[in-house]
């Protein structure tokens, strides 16, 4: 029987693990984003650190410089590149359609959208937006070196810190290890196929604005990748207003043009996208999606495109393990049967 000072000992350090995590989540709340982004190039990039240092007998540290540099030019540059592009780009993109519409407005009903008072207010919004892009461009920069020095010694601790994560999973060892791999296996589904779903749409979308005369054609296929984040009516939210502003200008061939395009093909290869990759690895539920990108904007602003989705397929399959094992009572062979 345990006295009432173990007890104690046991509440108190309970109470005071609690207490300072609370503070430590609160702080680095703003971060968040990189030790996500870290966490998940690690489990990209974790079997060829095991073929190095294993394989091929490499020191770990040489190891995950390598793996290190791979990442900053396969992943961090790009990014970066498409990010300063948007912030460069879409300013330019917002103004130059404003100023269109206005025209448009004034030569049709002889109001000038760009009056005075609404100059006044239209420089004030801009203001306000640009200042709001410039905090989350420093943000994202911050969380960039972050999620480098993270990735460096998570690669270099890496079989480390899998089996002392491992340890803390209430399961036994062989259900623990069944764990790690499904989440493993959600973090890598979720890290290649958002993306890549989203690149190739971006990219289909782009051919059919180039041919159907759109300004800006590389400027709005960007727009449209990170559309994609919403299944189906995802890319509707760019193709739709442009074919719409092309309208406008009474461009109907390639108003209809695009939304033709966009009907048939753009929106066609994501069912095609989403069918192919279900056949190679666990591809996310489009549901799971929509309602993962709600919930990761919020709280991890530009990454959370990527881990909301990620987050919720994970709460998912948590809330299904604890009901295979502690409602229905599987053993450890039924306990990931998923179909059941």
């Amino acid at each position: 029987m345990e006295s009432v000072r173990e007890h104690y000992w046991r509440y108190s350090l309970f109470v005071i693990i609690l207490a300072l995590g609370a503070v430590i989540c609160v702080e680095l709340a703003p971060y968040v984003g990189g030790l996500l982004g870290a966490m998940t190039i690690y489990v990209l990039l974790r079997g060829q650190m095991s073929y190095l240092t294993e394989s091929r007998g490499w020191r770990r540290g040489w190891a995950a410089t390598l793996l290190l540099a791979e990442a900053v030019v396969c992943f961090l540059i790009p990014l970066t590149l498409i990010v300063w592009m948007l912030h460069a780009r879409g300013q330019h993109a917002l103004i130059e359609s404003v100023r269109r519409v206005a025209e448009d407005i004034y030569n049709t009903t002889g109001y000038d959208l760009l009056q005075g008072t609404n100059v006044s207010s239209v420089v004030g919004a801009a203001s306000r937006m640009g200042q709001a892009l410039l905090e989350g461009l420093f943000s994202f920069g911050v969380n960039i070196v972050i999620l480098l020095f993270v990735l460096y010694f998570m690669l270099v601790g890496g079989a480390r810190m899998e089996a002392y994560f491992s340890s803390l999973l209430p399961f036994d060892a062989a259900v623990a290890r069944s764990v790690m791999h499904e989440i493993y296996m959600i973090v890598h589904s979720n890290a290649v196929s958002i993306p890549l779903i989203a690149i190739v749409q971006g990219g289909i979308a782009y051919v059919g604005y180039l041919l159907c005369g759109v300004h800006s054609a590389l400027f709005w296929g960007v727009v449209t990748c990170f559309a994609t984040v919403i299944p189906v009516v995802g890319t509707a939210l760019v193709w739709v207003p442009l074919a719409a502003f092309m309208a406008l200008n009474h461009n109907w061939g390639g108003a209809v043009g695009l939304i033709a395009y966009g009907v048939l093909v753009v929106t066609q290869s994501d069912n095609i996208l989403r069918f192919i990759l279900q056949r190679k690895m666990a591809d996310t539920h489009p549901v799971v999606t929509i309602f993962g990108v709600l919930v990761g904007l919020p709280l991890f602003g530009f990454m959370g495109v990527i881990f909301g989705p990620l987050i919720l397929a994970m709460f998912i399959f948590f809330v299904h393990l604890f009901k295979r094992k502690y409602i229905d009572r599987a053993d450890e062979a039924e306990l990931f049967d998923h179909d059941a």
